[in-house]
């Protein structure tokens, strides 16, 4: 009894001794990226379509912003693919943006708010850094900006977040 015992306690210390956490099974995370495909700022959740760190993967944000009477609404969505190894990546993605803005700085008895909205085009290109175990996320890089007037190349984004 006392021997079987015995053997019960080594096990079970043994193996809390040398178990390890468990690995992520596949990429995701939380972000704030400035400018980028939110425009100004969005809040996003980042996650991998396969058991991987890389491969095709996706993305969807909001932003909100109301500045005296205005308001603008942003929702980026981006199919985008990770390459790399390790920590170090390197991102590309094309996607759209739901732009919804409102001026009611004009709104009284008579006039009505002036609104609009519409979806432009995007694309990301960029470096991100996301550690295989989660913690903290860096992300740069350039997006694309378009629709069917105008064109903007070099628009600038940097995220700041953490992988799980």
């Amino acid at each position: 009894m006392i021997r079987s015992f015995t053997f019960l306690a080594v096990l079970f210390i043994q193996t809390t001794l040398f178990a390890q956490a468990p690995e992520r099974t596949r990429s995701q995370g939380v972000f704030v990226e400035l400018l980028g495909n939110g425009l100004l700022y969005s809040f996003n959740y980042d996650t991998r379509f396969n058991q991987s760190y890389t491969g095709l993967g996706g993305r969807v944000g909001l932003s909100y912003l109301a500045v005296d009477g205005t308001n603008l609404t942003t929702v980026p969505v981006v199919l985008n693919y990770l390459l790399g190894k390790d920590k170090h990546l390197f991102e590309v993605g094309i996607g759209t943006t739901f732009v919804a803005a409102a001026d009611r700085t004009n709104v009284g008895p008579i006039s009505e708010a002036n609104r609009g909205s519409t979806f432009i085009g995007t694309m990301s290109l960029g470096y991100r850094l996301e550690p295989r175990d989660g913690g903290f996320m860096f992300r740069a890089g350039i997006t694309p900006i378009f629709d069917s007037s105008n064109f903007f190349p070099f628009w600038p984004q940097v995220s700041f977040g953490y992988a799980f």
